[in-house]
């Protein structure tokens, strides 16, 4: 899918004044990140490191883990890509509704592919004779969240099938997740994060996939050398090293999105899905989710993310990722104003 991904913003015709669409936190402080780019601006006279080493060094470190075990790529969704093609042909089993590059890239690389809705028992289902299960977990766009015991019971019965997780929203949410010293005991299992998303910095495209020593190397002989650039290395070294500049108030974060569900809530004619993030998802029970993406747009320079396209929903269906209170609330205003026109 080239286009139709959620954060349209190269292609609004209007100014955009709040952006509902994009799952990244917008209150990242940039500055210090700015002024070390800045001072390393003659790395682009240099070819980077052909795998990021020093990059995976780093992350080896904090997830204490080897560098072995780990994969760096142009964001996660290169990832995807990469493990579709490193076992092209193979019959993958994928959860939906969720991020519809997991089919895509299946798709690109000869996989068969089956569907089962994200919400279902993982107990009652059978992956017999599937190589692949990819899962989003929390899952885009609703932000449901399968329990990490559950989740570790799915993998370990069920040996054979290897297991994509994406989690690159794992910062967006407080339950306990997948860790990365679970692909020691788990052979299948295959993690996918993104450097982007709570640092405010999707442009820079890294993301990292952690598995088994022979997962790696099997990745290690279909990835382009110098897939990740030298700004998006010197970057991604420089938030890991600086933790402390780029914490992310998930706490408040959370009430906020709680408290902004409970106003859409009092709006009869929406449905808002739970959620275990600051993102969610919500269905119209009246009017179409692209009309009034338009009109938010052109009347208000509001984006949010039409979800129709996401396999299993319809054109009811919208995206909204929380941002600041008093932007929250005009939304739910002009939704309601909206509303009462249709």
């Amino acid at each position: 899918m080239l286009f139709g991904h959620g954060d349209d913003l190269y292609n609004a015709q209007h100014e955009v004044v709040q952006n509902f669409s994009s799952n990244v936190w917008h209150g990242a402080n940039l500055d210090k990140l700015k002024e070390h780019l800045v001072s390393q601006f003659d790395k682009l006279t240099c070819y980077p490191e052909p795998d990021a080493a020093t990059l995976k060094r780093l992350l080896a470190r904090r997830y204490e883990i080897t560098e072995q075990n780990i994969t760096i790529t142009n964001g996660s969704i290169a990832a995807f890509y990469l493990l579709a093609q490193a076992w092209q042909g193979s019959r993958s089993m994928v959860a939906i509704p969720s991020f519809a590059e997991y089919e895509d890239a299946c798709r690109l690389h000869n996989h068969e592919v089956d569907f089962f809705p994200i919400k279902d028992d993982l107990s009652e289902l059978s992956l017999e004779g599937y190589d692949f299960c990819w899962i989003c977990n929390p899952n885009n766009p609703d932000g449901h969240l399968i329990q990490r015991g559950e989740l570790l019971s799915f993998i370990a019965a069920n040996r054979q099938t290897k297991f994509v997780i994406d989690q690159a929203y794992v910062a967006f949410t407080t339950e306990p997740l997948l860790k990365p010293a679970d692909i020691k005991n788990n052979p299948n299992l295959i993690l996918v994060h993104s450097i982007s998303k709570a640092y405010k910095v999707p442009g820079l495209r890294v993301g990292y996939i952690m598995a088994s020593d022979e997962i790696s190397a099997r990745l290690s002989r279909y990835i382009i050398p110098w897939s990740v650039n030298a700004m998006a290395i010197e970057a991604s070294k420089y938030i890991l090293i600086h933790p402390a500049q780029f914490t992310l108030p998930i706490r408040k974060w959370q009430r906020e999105t709680a408290e902004f569900i409970y106003q859409l809530n009092k709006i009869e004619e929406v449905e808002v899905f739970p959620t275990a993030t600051t993102f969610f998802l919500v269905r119209l029970k009246k009017g179409k989710a692209a009309d009034l993406k338009q009109y938010l747009l052109e009347k208000h320079g509001i984006l949010i993310r039409d979800a129709s396209n996401f396999r299993g929903l319809d054109e009811c269906y919208f995206r909204l990722f929380t941002r600041t209170a008093e932007a929250n609330n005009q939304l739910v205003a002009i939704l309601k104003d909206w509303i009462k026109e249709q």
